[in-house]
């Protein structure tokens, strides 16, 4: 099983990046997948999330408008469109799959509804 995020950088304030979530060893139309970000010296926070097939998705408040989650089952891809970028984006970032207890749109940010972590990407953003 492997999971790896990729696609960080360095953009301006107001610019873009397109994260993506690559998935091998396993049926990634299995797993709901969500977004996580990681400050230096702050908690892991959740930033979206996607089910497994139909699509629902949800998002923190500090990022909703700007950022947009996507999945690809067939080519065992997930993205993280983020748009408009701010001074308070730069983190890195993570993808997760969720554990046996399925999506739940209610509690999927939360870290507690991952079992499986890919390592992250560094999302940097110059004023």
């Amino acid at each position: 099983v492997q999971l790896q995020a990729s696609g960080g950088g360095l953009a301006q304030t107001g610019g873009s990046l397109r994260l993506s979530c690559a998935a091998s060893g396993f049926r990634l139309d299995y797993y709901g997948v969500g977004w996580f970000r990681q400050a230096p010296g702050k908690e892991r926070e959740g930033v979206s999330c996607i089910s497994r097939r139909d699509g629902s998705r949800h998002y923190s408040d500090s990022v909703k408008g700007r950022f947009t989650i996507v999945r690809d089952n067939a080519k065992k891809m997930v993205y993280l469109q983020m748009n408009s970028l701010k001074p308070e984006d730069p983190a890195i970032y993570y993808c997760a799959l969720d554990g046996p207890g399925g999506f739940n749109v209610d509690t999927c940010l939360s870290t507690n509804d991952y079992n499986y972590w890919g390592q992250g990407t560094l999302v940097t953003v110059s004023s």
